[in-house]
């Protein structure tokens, strides 16, 4: 099975997170399929960055997304 997830990334304390798609199986920093893009959340707010076409081709290939990336993707 294929989900669309949350990797974490940087120092740690950092709130930095890349938006992957990877095997379920698999450790959550582990070896991703593809990353999607990118997230972080600050205290003046939240940047973010999502390639939305290939976001819609994973979920019509049937990977499923986290409820995290779904909140960040809606």
């Amino acid at each position: 099975m294929v989900v669309i997830r949350l990797t974490t990334v940087g120092k740690k304390g950092e709130r930095k997170y890349r938006i992957v798609v990877k095997e379920k199986r698999t450790r959550r920093d582990g070896k991703s399929v593809e990353v999607l893009g990118w997230y972080q959340k600050s205290e003046k707010g939240e940047n973010k960055q999502l390639n939305v076409e290939r976001y819609n081709y994973w979920l019509s290939v049937g990977a499923i997304p986290s409820p995290q990336v779904k909140k960040i993707a809606a």
